[in-house]
């Protein structure tokens, strides 16, 4: 009973002005000491799709989040956040063919090097966890690559060391679709997991010093690379699967192989990842919306689209949507640390890769402040939210590096 009363009194005073001021002065000197790694976020995805060529000379210091379609990410809100490391997606579409892939993975590596190259005072590129922490003691933000998508190494581990080369930190094994050699969460299975070339793509990451990204693939896929990987793993943006059941987050007993394989699964923002009510709700609207309009041959109002919008708002207002909340994805990072453990949690927002619908509290990248003092408002000490802001995915990033120089150019 002592235990509780004191947890009562500690929330009673953090929600106090001089409580909440306590809680942001010890946030900040979190992350001055530890930098504050997010797994994942799209931003320069999404400069490309909607600034064409003129991502390469967009002004991205600020007001980014004031257009009809808004960004989550700019720099002034990135200084906001306090970010000390990012790893920028550097996603094309599955559907491409495969030298199409590569060749605009090179694009997209291209621009996330632009940023360092434009904005120098804020950004530096970053391979190791030296260079992460060299960079935020200078007072900017270190820039990391993940390739998103097995498929955009062509099948060529050719492709995949010039990837390393060029500063890639991680590749996802799958995307939304399954590979020649790995099974996706949201395809049919193929494979039940790896395939042997897809268990040799793994070892080939462990001996580049890249980290294996388990986000987007299938449980088999998960079991398969846990089973093969002489490095720890990553999860670059998932969430917990026993509060979302989706097939893209991750299982309790999935958790406790990354607990033993020493691994990080970073949480992810994107509502559906995080609200399981949400995830119901989005399927309905989805199949609602196709029944009502799905061209080219079917829908209720085909070939009206006003009647369609109409019925849809009808719908929407006696379905309205769930609330998702900064306090859900804090309840997925508690459940994380308490099934595989404090050392095996982090942030992957997925942020400008999501829509317009995130968490209420968590609108865009200067939120992650909020996000850490709600945990020590749950009771979380200064050095376990040190370890899920960045020194978690640090260790993991420094035992990989270990593996790969301990491997060397060894083939077994």
């Amino acid at each position: 009973m002592a235990i509780v009363a004191a947890a009562v009194v500690a929330l009673s005073l953090a929600t106090t002005p001089a409580g909440a001021q306590d809680l942001k002065a010890r946030v900040a000197r979190v992350l001055k000491a530890t930098p504050l790694i997010d797994g994942h976020n799209d931003w320069p995805e999404v400069l490309r799709e909607r600034e064409g060529d003129a991502r390469w000379t967009v002004d991205l210091h600020s007001r980014l989040g004031d257009g009809p379609e808004p960004y989550n990410t700019d720099i002034a809100r990135l200084r906001q956040g306090m970010v000390g490391g990012q790893f920028w997606s550097v996603w094309v579409s599955p559907n491409l063919p495969g030298p199409e892939q590569v060749k605009e993975t090179l694009e997209q590596i291209a621009l996330v090097q632009s940023l360092a190259e434009r904005y120098p005072d804020t950004f530096a590129m970053a391979r190791t966890s030296a260079d992460v922490r060299r960079i935020h003691k200078s007072g900017r933000i270190a820039s990391l690559i993940g390739v998103e998508g097995g498929g955009q190494i062509d099948s060529s581990f050719g492709v995949l060391r010039a990837y390393r080369a060029l500063g890639a930190g991680y590749l996802t094994l799958t995307h939304t679709r399954n590979l020649e050699w790995a099974d996706s969460a949201t395809d049919d299975p193929k494979h039940d997991g790896l395939t042997e070339f897809g268990e040799s793509v793994v070892l080939e990451l462990n001996r580049l010093g890249m980290l294996v990204d388990l986000s987007h693939v299938s449980e088999a896929t998960m079991l398969d690379a846990l089973r093969v990987s002489k490095a720890p793993v990553m999860f670059s943006h998932s969430s917990a699967r026993a509060l979302d059941d989706h097939p893209r987050n991750v299982s309790d007993a999935l958790l406790k192989q990354v607990a033993s394989n020493g691994g990080v699964v970073m949480v992810n923002f994107a509502p559906i990842y995080v609200s399981d009510a949400f995830r119901l709700w989005s399927s309905d609207h989805d199949a609602e919306k196709a029944r009502l309009n799905a061209p080219p041959y079917g829908g209720l109002f085909i070939g009206q689209p006003e009647k369609a919008a109409a019925a849809l708002a009808d719908w929407e207002r006696t379905h309205p949507q769930p609330d998702v909340t900064l306090a859900m994805v804090a309840d997925h990072i508690e459940h994380i640390a308490k099934v595989a453990g404090v050392d095996h949690v982090g942030i992957g927002s997925d942020y400008d890769g999501v829509g317009k619908d995130l968490p209420a509290g968590l609108s865009d990248v200067s939120s992650y402040p909020a996000l850490l003092a709600e945990l020590m408002r749950r009771g979380w000490s200064d050095a376990d939210v040190a370890k899920l802001a960045g020194g978690n995915i640090l260790r993991v990033m420094d035992e990989a590096e270990a593996v790969a120089r301990s491997m060397n150019n060894r083939r077994d």
